[in-house]
């Protein structure tokens, strides 16, 4: 299931914009903003595809890890464009850039790093550069914004508008490259929250289909984007006490600037402690929760499902449709913040600060 497909019958003010993108210096930055169902992904669809036809060079760059064309999820990626295609999902990643979830709210610095990384390596290659961003525009999605369009410096930023939304966005943006207002097709349509989840159901589902578990060595691939592991192991005494003190179940932690502990709840147990001074993790949240393998350049070779973690043996097994030489260039395993099955069930969002 795709929400765009490749299609020439767009409003004429697409075609002038196929005219305008064909005429300018390159490589040629452009940057497509607008709100969710805006026709962003049609819109580049159709650009990338008309200036393959004439011969243009065309990468295009996904950074809309809500609805993702470019396989995994949860990442930005960038694809070259080789030859005419019917939607993003048909592309093959040459590079990517690890979010680990689907709500970039509390993720904005990644995201915009992500998308200038990529960008500037489609620069090299490319004589287009087609940036696809979230439908993400009002509260911090506005940040979100400023700060691709800041990093990237787009020579052109196209905005989809229904009525004058995105008025104030423009006056943030104009700041950092040219910009274009464009109407909403009429031939756009508002999904639902169920088509826009199933969506990405059958996205995780495909990336997903042929994998097998791994077990990857914590002691040479470093746990990153949590605070676990950071500090020296709890000493017998220690997990001891607060296992006394809070009635938890310790199944490891450390101690560092503060105490960290992976733990299991008691029922019924009422609890305070002092947040800053201890970080506690909810031992079910490591269930299922989407991991990226990062290399030495801190891109992502690709994603896993994390199954289960031996704290005492510092292994971890890892679900992944990764091959074993890209999991052998991986320097890092970073957490991300959305469990999920390898059926594509999404089971839960986690908050940045509970791992």
């Amino acid at each position: 299931m795709n929400k765009a497909g490749y299609t020439t019958d767009v409003p004429e003010d697409r075609f002038v914009l196929l005219d305008e993108l064909s005429s300018r210096d390159r490589p040629l930055r452009v940057m497509l903003v607008g709100g969710t169902d805006s026709g962003k992904t049609t819109l580049l669809t159709f650009l990338a595809n008309g200036l393959i036809e004439r011969g243009l060079r065309v990468a295009i760059v996904d950074s809309d890890v809500g609805q993702k064309g470019i396989l995994p999820p949860a990442t930005v990626s960038l694809a070259f464009v080789d030859g005419p295609f019917s939607s993003p999902s048909e592309l093959r990643g040459h590079a990517h850039y690890f979010i680990g979830t689907t709500t970039p709210g509390q993720y904005v610095g990644e995201m915009a790093v992500g998308v200038k990384r990529l960008t500037d390596i489609a620069a090299e290659r490319a004589d287009v550069v087609l940036i696809d961003t979230t439908g993400f525009v009002t509260g911090p999605g506005v940040e979100l914004k400023r700060l691709k369009a800041e990093l990237v410096r787009p020579d052109l930023i196209v905005l989809l508008e229904r009525a004058g939304e995105m008025e104030y966005l423009r006056k943030v943006l104009v700041l950092y490259g040219d910009v274009v207002t464009l109407p909403v097709s009429p031939a756009a349509r508002e999904h639902s929250r169920r088509e826009r989840r199933e969506v990405r159901r059958e996205k995780w589902r495909a990336y997903f289909s042929n994998s097998r578990t791994v077990e990857v060595d914590l002691t040479r691939v470093i746990p990153g984007g949590t605070e676990l592991f950071r500090g020296r192991p709890l000493t017998e005494e220690e997990r001891e006490l607060l296992s006394t003190l809070f009635k938890w179940l310790v199944v490891a932690g450390w101690k560092g600037e503060h105490y960290t502990v992976v733990k299991v709840d008691a029922e019924g147990f009422s609890r305070q402690y002092v947040r800053p001074a201890l970080h506690t993790v909810d031992f079910e949240k490591l269930s299922n929760l989407l991991v990226g393998f990062i290399d030495g350049e801190g891109f992502c070779r690709g994603v896993g499902i994390l199954k289960w973690i031996n704290f005492g043996g510092m292994k971890a097994q890892v679900l992944t449709p990764l091959p074993d030489e890209e999991i052998e260039n991986a320097a890092e395993l970073r957490f991300g913040r959305i469990q999920v099955l390898e059926n594509g069930e999404e089971l839960g969002l986690l908050r940045r600060e509970e791992l």
